[in-house]
C-alpha cells in the first residue's frame, strides 16, 4: 500500500498546506482519493509530485461532511463519491454559529458525482472497505461536541467514518478526523474485516490534550500491538507528545509518500 499526502496541516518542502486532509491511496492497482481538503491544494500538490489526480482517480471517499475534508470537491468531478448519508447536513460551530459543513449541497454534489451513500460497511473492492457508521462503544470517546446541526441539536458527527484496507493479511486503517473515536474506528475495522493484525493507523485522531482519552487511546493501540502510528491533522501537540512516548511517530507533511 502506498499513501501520498496531498493535503495536511503542515507543509513539506516545496509543497502547500492548509487546515485539511487529503490522501491518495494505492492498493493492488486501485487508486482512491480519501478526502479532498478545503481547496484545490490537493490538486496543486499532486501536480508538484507529477500526479494528475483528476486522471488517476475514479473513486473518492469522503470521511465526513466537514469543510476541511470535503470543500475540495468543488474542484473535481465525474467520479464515484462514497460517503455516509448524513455527510450533507448543515452544521455549525456552537460558539458562533459559523458554518462548518460542506459548501456544496447534496443536490449539487449529485450533479458532479455518482454519489453512493451507506451507513453499513461498503466494499469498494476486495482490499478496501468504507466502514460506514462507526458503533460508539468505548466509554471515553465521542462524549462531547462543540458543534450543532441545522435543528440546533448537538452534532456528534454520526457520518464520521474511515477506510479499512486489507493487504497481505494485515490491516491498515485510514481515518479523516475520528469524531467517532479512534479506538471505536480501529476496533470496528477489525470486526468488519476479521483481521486482527493491525499494521497501520493513519489520519486525524481528534485528540486535543494529554488527558484520559488520549491515555486510553494509547493503551488501546498498545494492546492491539499496532506497528505504525501516524496521528495527524486534528491531533494537537499535547496528544502528539503523549503518543511519541509510546510509539515512534512521524509528523505527516504534504508531499510525503509512504509505503506501508
Amino acid at each position: 500500500m502506498k499513501l501520498t499526502v496531498l493535503t495536511e496541516n503542515v507543509a513539506g518542502p516545496g509543497f502547500l498546506a492548509e487546515h485539511g486532509l487529503s490522501y491518495l491511496i494505492e492498493v493492488k492497482g486501485e487508486t482512491i482519493l480519501f478526502d479532498t481538503g478545503s481547496s484545490d491544494v490537493f490538486l496543486k500538490n499532486g501536480k508538484r509530485l507529477g500526479i494528475d489526480v483528476d486522471k488517476v482517480v475514479n473513486t473518492i471517499v469522503l470521511s465526513h461532511g466537514h469543510w476541511d475534508h470535503g470543500n475540495g470537491l468543488r474542484f473535481i468531478g465525474n467520479k464515484t463519491l462514497i460517503t455516509h448519508p448524513d455527510s450533507f447536513m448543515k452544521r455549525y460551530r456552537k460558539k458562533d454559529h459559523s458554518a462548518i459543513g460542506l459548501q456544496l449541497s447534496k443536490e449539487e454534489l449529485s450533479e458532479k458525482f455518482k454519489v453512493i451513500t451507506s451507513k453499513k460497511p461498503y466494499k469498494i473492492n476486495e482490499h478496501i472497505i468504507f466502514l460506514g457508521e462507526i458503533p460508539r462503544l468505548t466509554d471515553f470517546e465521542a462524549k462531547t461536541s462543540e458543534h450543532i446541526n441545522e435543528e440546533g441539536a448537538l452534532d456528534f458527527v454520526p457520518d464520521d467514518s474511515a477506510l479499512a484496507i486489507v493487504e497481505d493479511d494485515v490491516l491498515h486503517v485510514v481515518t479523516g478526523c475520528s469524531h467517532a473515536g479512534i479506538c471505536n474506528i480501529v476496533n470496528y475495522a477489525i470486526q468488519v474485516t476479521g483481521v486482527h493484525n493491525v499494521k497501520t493507523v493513519i489520519g486525524g485522531f481528534h485528540l486535543k490534550k494529554d488527558n484520559k482519552q488520549t491515555e486510553e487511546a494509547i493503551r488501546c493501540f498498545k494492546e492491539l500491538h499496532i506497528q505504525s502510528v501516524f496521528p495527524s491533522h486534528c491531533t494537537e501537540l499535547p496528544a502528539l507528545v503523549a503518543f511519541s512516548k509510546g510509539f515512534p511517530i512521524s509528523q505527516l507533511k504534504t508531499g510525503m509518500v509512504l509505503t506501508l
